[in-house]
């Protein structure tokens, strides 16, 4: 009743400003109420509700979450708070602090550290100039190894000063089971998160339009500065371009940490949920059960 009466102010002082439904309303309890931000009101999302005929889907990682992106609404979870390995996982805290401190038309230097890195990588060549968006490409897409490290030594001057940025950024985002020793996660020594900390991650770096863009690319050719080096990057995402809407976002695989995916997808109302999965056995395969489980289980 009270909440229709507001509404009833609300619309009446939007169609005519002069409006005052009650001339004394500053001395009566009204006054909190009235100050009330009604449009943030009006615009509440509700949770998703999910049928009571499904239950839960069968999939056996060590660790899983998903999440509605609209109202950070836990669709399902399973240890979801657990400290695990992350593998390459780790680059999409790199590539947020990367976003928030450089530009993407910066000039990087590749140092002879960084194009010796092993694992996946795009062959960066030793004192090769190449921009931050191209090498945001190789960790993102490629999830280059080699990039991530070339982008952690020109943001901070070493890897180690860049490490110290990616902690505080976790904190800062309030990921208590998150702790970074490295900008790629080869090693994985005192590297790790949870789910639900990626989960949180993952729609913080989602946000950037940029981020948008390249996570649905199945590959791209980037060159160095002078054009003399070509960096032909493939995804390692092998949902995108399935029957699910899948619009990105981070593959990570090593012995420790096993395969690890975080997804963003979409249903047919455009409604968008975060998924992620660590030390799984099949990624691919429990993350379309996953996604097709919660769009299926729940109404928006």
């Amino acid at each position: 009743m009270i909440i229709a009466s507001i509404l009833t102010l609300y619309v009446a002082s939007i169609i005519n400003p002069d409006f005052e439904a009650i001339p004394s309303y500053k001395d009566t309890g009204l006054a909190s109420i009235l100050d009330i931000d009604l449009g943030n009101i009006l615009s509440t999302k509700s949770e998703p509700v999910k049928k009571n005929t499904y239950i839960s889907p069968v999939i056996s990682p060590k660790s899983a979450i998903a999440v509605d992106n609209d109202t950070g609404a836990i669709l399902y979870e399973k240890n979801a708070n657990e400290k695990l390995p992350i593998a390459s996982i780790t680059k999409l805290m790199t590539i947020l602090v990367i976003l928030e401190e450089n530009n993407l038309s910066d000039i990087v230097t590749v140092s002879a550290n960084a194009s010796s890195v092993g694992g996946s990588t795009m062959f960066l060549k030793t004192g090769e100039k190449i921009a931050v968006e191209n090498l945001i490409y190789g960790a993102l897409i490629g999830s280059s190894n080699d990039a991530a490290v070339a982008l952690a030594e020109y943001n901070a001057g070493s890897t180690s000063a860049f490490v110290d940025k990616m902690n505080k950024k976790a904190k800062n985002l309030e990921l208590t089971n998150t702790h970074f020793s490295t900008p790629n996660g080869l090693g994985d020594v005192d590297n790790y998160s949870s789910a639900k900390d990626l989960s949180v991650l993952a729609q913080q770096v989602y946000k950037n339009k940029f981020i948008k863009h390249a996570a649905e690319l199945k590959d791209i050719e980037v060159l160095s500065l002078d054009g003399s080096v070509t960096h032909k990057i493939k995804t390692t995402n092998e949902l995108l371009g399935g029957y699910l809407n899948v619009k990105g976002l981070k593959t990570g695989t090593t012995d420790a940490a096993g395969q690890c995916l975080v997804t963003i997808a979409e249903n047919d109302e455009g409604h968008e949920i975060t998924t992620v999965l660590l030390h799984s056995p099949d990624r691919f395969t429990e993350a379309k059960v996953l996604i097709d489980w919660v769009f299926r289980a729940f109404n928006w």
